[in-house]
């Protein structure tokens, strides 16, 4: 018998919360810093050559080289203190992105991007990057599952991932939705199938996702230890 799936909700813990939050923040800050960075860097270059062809008299740096000399001499470096910082940032910018204030500031902000010809392009493609690699660190498989393939009668381990969404998920039957799973190869389980079935036909396991890696690595020869 299969197993209800996603029907109980766990509350997550402060740890989880911590790094759901800091992985929020990392979607939101990387493709800003990076917009800018290269941004940054684009005019960087440019000034860089044109400033080349002008005479040193007039560089701009003459003009601010005895603020800067001031500045230079009343700092002190104290290393892993930015790298404080850093973090209650992103900590703090994730849970104030999952709020409706900080959803809404970035919907603002996106719009803005967007019209903008150079930016939006370089802004979507980093945010694009962002979100495909910290939101597979935050939705890696969680459960190992039983299920009938390549035909009916034969049975193959799978890991769940997610949840279909989008035009996918039009293609569910009635009553059901479509759940994305991974069915590995043996003894290379970092290579196999990507299936979509009716959440139905999913039979959840007890074993964690590590015991089902090493029973399908091993090519059925190691089993998890019977739990009491």
């Amino acid at each position: 018998m299969s197993k209800p799936h996603g029907n109980i909700r766990r509350r997550p813990s402060w740890v989880a919360s911590l790094r759901s939050n800091f992985l929020t923040g990392l979607i939101i800050i990387a493709p800003i810093s990076l917009t800018a960075w290269l941004m940054w860097s684009v005019v960087g270059w440019i000034d860089s050559r044109v400033w080349s062809i002008i005479p040193d008299t007039y560089q701009p740096h003459r003009y601010v080289q005895t603020l800067y000399n001031i500045q230079l001499n009343d700092q002190v470096d104290i290393r892993g203190v930015g790298l404080v910082v850093f973090l209650v940032f992103t900590l703090f910018v994730g849970w104030l992105g999952k709020g409706l204030v900080g959803r809404s500031l970035i919907r603002f902000g996106e719009g803005l991007v967007e019209r903008m010809p150079v930016v939006r392009t370089v802004y979507g493609g980093v945010k694009q990057i962002a979100e495909t690699v910290f939101n597979q660190a935050n939705n890696s498989f969680d459960k190992a599952c039983l299920i009938e393939y390549p035909r009916k009668g034969i049975w193959t381990i799978g890991f769940i991932a997610t949840r279909a969404r989008g035009e996918i998920e039009n293609y569910a039957p009635k009553d059901d939705h479509l759940i994305s799973v991974f069915v590995p190869t043996t003894p290379n389980p970092t290579s196999g199938f990507m299936l979509f079935l009716p959440s139905k036909d999913i039979n959840e396991l007890d074993m964690s996702v590590e015991e089902a890696a090493k029973l399908v690595i091993s090519a059925g020869l190691v089993y998890p230890d019977k739990k009491e």
